[in-house]
């Protein structure tokens, strides 16, 4: 998939109004900072911290062309799983995204504050080439950060290696982590929801902002032993009834052969 740059304009749309006095205020620089998970959390679940990206954008806001600068976070955590004829590939994935708050005399100026679930997951979708169909189906009340949240969960098709895949996305409406707003997106092929559904509960409620920089590598599949004897690993052997599953949104879904669920 081809990633566009709509996540990292967030934080951009609410100043355009503001142009002419961006500097003057000192609002014409934004920057997030990462948030994750914790270990203990990604060792229970098998899920591997591999990349902390920051999303820059400069662009030029408002009739006055003012240049603005905002830089947000995405923290990926991946796992292999069975992706039936395709084997085993880094198929589930758990992004925390962070964007900065910026707001001018009380008001909050970054529009990802008020966004639904359902909004939020169309970022997603804009944000990506290959994804499609995508239908809500059902809402939660999760705690992020010590406070209550809406997670979503929806089912779309994406595409791996080349082939159709239906998978499911789980996405919360926005939390404040410190100066910042947090959303959580967790994606997975539909017919491991049975084992991946409660790992992507487990590490929503594990968010931290103390990010690891440097994380070893704890998930289930730290790459030499994508096709070894893994813990935690989820195959389709031990599934009863492999249910039909949709759902899709990520950021920079890896495999190892350098494919992306929807990256």
């Amino acid at each position: 998939m081809n990633r566009r740059s709509v996540l990292a304009g967030l934080g951009i749309t609410g100043l355009a109004s503001l142009s002419g006095c961006l500097g003057l205020v000192g609002l014409d620089e934004h920057e997030s900072s990462p948030a994750g998970v914790t270990a203990a959390a990604r060792e229970e679940t098998g899920y591997e911290q591999t990349a902390i990206e920051p999303l820059t954008v400069d662009r030029e806001v408002g009739p006055t062309n003012e240049a603005v600068t905002v830089t947000n976070y995405m923290t990926s955590h991946e796992k292999a799983v069975d992706m039936g004829p395709l084997g085993r590939k880094r198929g589930a994935v758990f992004n925390v995204l962070t964007t900065p708050q910026v707001s001018i005399l009380g008001r909050e100026l970054n529009p990802i504050e008020e966004m639904s679930t359902q909004q939020l997951v169309k970022l997603v979708r804009q944000n990506y080439d290959g994804i499609g169909n995508i239908e809500h189906q059902a809402d939660t009340d999760v705690t992020v950060l010590d406070q209550s949240t809406t997670q979503s969960r929806f089912t779309a098709d994406a595409e791996f290696s080349g082939q159709d895949v239906s998978v499911n996305i789980h996405i919360t409406e926005a939390v404040e982590a410190n100066e910042d707003l947090l959303v959580t997106i967790g994606v997975y092929p539909e017919y491991v929801q049975r084992l991946e559904e409660s790992n992507i509960m487990s590490l929503t409620a594990a968010v931290t902002t103390d990010v690891d920089e440097n994380p070893s590598s704890t998930g289930s599949d730290s790459a030499a032993s994508d096709t070894e004897n893994i813990t935690d690993s989820t195959s389709i052997d031990e599934l009863d009834n492999a249910t039909s599953v949709n759902g899709t949104a990520n950021v920079s879904i890896k495999a190892e052969s350098g494919d992306d669920l929807l990256g």
